[in-house]
């Protein structure tokens, strides 16, 4: 039976060009794509033009294609640069700060830690102070302010890492340090 190259059902060109040795050179998957691609350039709705779809084909392969500008790793990685940037400013916009509701209570707890915990964490030291705690607040005091280091021990249940926890967050915030290391071995 011949066969009309300028009129060839899509299922008959498959059979036709995997019947070479080559084995399998399209699918009927591969040929729906190119010719929903090339439209009614290489044949009509039910046939395909074999020599217009041999053409389209040179034509595709030998088309310049355009030049990535630069190295598309190095594209790729700006891209998500830029990305992250953007999410890191977005998450940074937290506002204006408001007014400090009283500067005096500020100033003072700005040196005494003993003030700043007092005003600051009132449900958290409600109790009066032992002997003991005003020693070691002192300490504290003393090691963020003008630097040095000490070793603190008091019975169980004291408020060792409250006081601790609250001497960090007193160095942080009004800038006595900049890092702050809180190491408590149980």
């Amino acid at each position: 039976m011949a066969i009309d190259p300028r009129r060839v059902r899509p299922s008959e060109l498959c059979r036709l060009l995997n019947s070479t040795p080559l084995g399998e050179v399209i699918n009927e998957r591969q040929l729906h794509r190119h010719r929903t691609r090339a439209g009614l350039r290489i044949g009509d709705a039910r046939h395909v033009d074999l020599l217009r779809y041999t053409a389209w084909l040179v034509h595709i392969r030998h088309a310049p294609r355009p030049e990535p500008e630069g190295d598309p790793y190095e594209t790729l990685k700006a891209r998500a640069r830029a990305r992250n940037i953007a999410l890191s400013l977005a998450g940074r916009d937290i506002g204006e700060l408001p007014e400090v509701v009283n500067p005096e209570r500020k100033a003072k707890a700005a040196s005494d830690f003993r003030f700043f915990c007092e005003q600051y964490f009132p449900l958290t030291f409600h109790l009066p102070w032992s002997a003991d705690h005003l020693k070691v607040i002192g300490k504290i005091e003393e090691a963020v302010l003008r630097g040095g280091l000490f070793a603190m021990a008091m019975p169980r249940g004291s408020g060792k890492t409250t006081i601790c926890e609250c001497a960090c967050i007193w160095a942080v915030l009004y800038g006595h340090r900049e890092f702050v290391c809180l190491i408590g071995l149980g």
